[in-house]
């Protein structure tokens, strides 16, 4: 499973993003491929409808993609209702092996066979083969008018059903206001939000599934704690505006060597004199402070990180590995499941890696955003003896 926390990109980065996603296909070799994108046509939406006509096209219609002969697309191309639009864009690939692959209709409650390739785009609420939703505006008052939502399909794959949700969830929207507090306010609306999403997916409309829960989670490090911790032996100056007495920036200085600057903090500027710490040893230093998850650990699971913060990359196609410096790298883009979709996905005994969670183009200008992928084997028929195995490959 793919996440893409992307906006369509201008056609060079497009290429490099197809480049390697191609080459993740073509590694992993999945039979059901599912490709979640957030921000799908960006803020500028219509102006990026070309661009995201071609990627659609291109994707369908690829050399890399021939032996997958049925596919759906969900686009939410709806950019001028305030009250729907989610920008969010699903696309779902069966290779040719597959046999007698379902799909869920929410209004007539019963299992269609998938057949041929389907684009669904514009307004996607009269579509009865997902479910889609906004973030209602009376739920999070503390927040103006966004594209923040979720869309859900469900699937049955030899036997074994299950859900994919496509989220994306709040942003952090001033750096000191996310220093303020541990946690930070913006993680609370994160946390009230997830926990809305995971109610009406396992409510009592339909049978409970195991879900597969994967898009743009917008986690981010606990500010304060992390703040603290690289700016240990610093000392703290704060800018207030003249007029209002508003603190705009926090400049964090060292003691000694001639008063070096460690780091700024404005709203939208992360500036730490070091980036060689978030990608040091994949940034595995920092996970301790990456804390937005384990509220929900009862009711999702996810596994071990060994990749680097996935956002804010640099969006100069030269920088590669560069983060920008206007927010405090994290780990935004997740592949998180059910405990029951967790006993799907089979640990193999031999020496093949069977399960893989990484994140795509490490080297490779990808947008702000690296895409994050699940890839794995499950077990059709929940425990049959002897279910054949297909693989499944989750792109975030």
């Amino acid at each position: 499973m793919i996440d893409a926390a992307s906006g369509v990109w201008p056609e060079n980065l497009q290429k490099n993003w197809l480049r390697e996603f191609y080459q993740v296909v073509h590694t992993h070799k999945p039979h059901f491929m599912a490709l979640h994108c957030q921000e799908f046509g960006g803020k500028n939406y219509e102006a990026s409808m070309s661009h995201v006509d071609k990627f659609v096209k291109e994707l369908l219609s690829s050399d890399a993609m021939k032996e997958y002969n049925r596919a759906r697309v969900y686009l939410d191309e709806n950019f001028k209702s305030q009250e729907h639009f989610t920008a969010l864009g699903s696309f779902y690939f069966l290779h040719e092996s597959l046999k007698n692959i379902y799909q869920f209709d929410f209004k007539a409650k019963k299992y269609k066979k998938v057949t041929g390739k389907e684009i669904y785009s514009d307004t996607l609420e009269s579509t009865p083969m997902l479910e889609k939703e906004k973030f209602p505006q009376d739920y999070f008052p503390e927040c103006k008018w966004s594209r923040k939502g979720f869309v859900r399909t469900r699937w049955c794959v030899a036997d074994c059903a299950f859900d994919l949700v496509n989220i994306h969830l709040f942003h952090d929207a001033s750096n000191l206001v996310a220093w303020e507090t541990s946690p930070s306010v913006y993680s609370g609306i994160r946390h009230k939000a997830l926990g809305y999403v995971l109610d009406r997916i396992i409510d009592q409309r339909f049978e409970k599934v195991s879900y597969f829960v994967f898009g743009d989670f917008n986690f981010r490090l606990d500010s304060k704690s992390v703040v603290e911790t690289l700016c240990t032996k610093a000392t703290m100056q704060t800018v207030r505006a003249a007029d209002t007495n508003e603190v705009m920036k926090l400049i964090f200085r060292e003691s000694d060597n001639d008063r070096k600057v460690v780091l700024q903090l404005e709203k939208k500027l992360f500036d730490y004199f070091n980036q060689e710490v978030f990608r040091d040893n994949n940034g595995t230093a920092l996970l301790e402070f990456d804390k937005e998850l384990s509220v929900f650990k009862d009711r999702l699971y996810e596994l071990d990180i060994s990749f680097p913060p996935s956002y804010p990359y640099s969006e100069d196609s030269g920088q590669g590995r560069q983060y920008m410096n206007t927010r405090c790298p994290a780990w935004c883009d997740r592949v998180l499941m059910s405990p029951s979709a967790r006993e799907l996905i089979l640990k193999s005994e031999s020496e093949e890696k069977v399960v893989t969670y990484d994140h795509i183009g490490p080297n490779v200008c990808m947008g702000d955003h690296k895409p994050v992928f699940l890839a794995f084997r499950i077990a059709p028929g929940a425990g049959k003896p002897h279910a054949r195995v297909h693989k499944c490959c989750v792109v975030q």
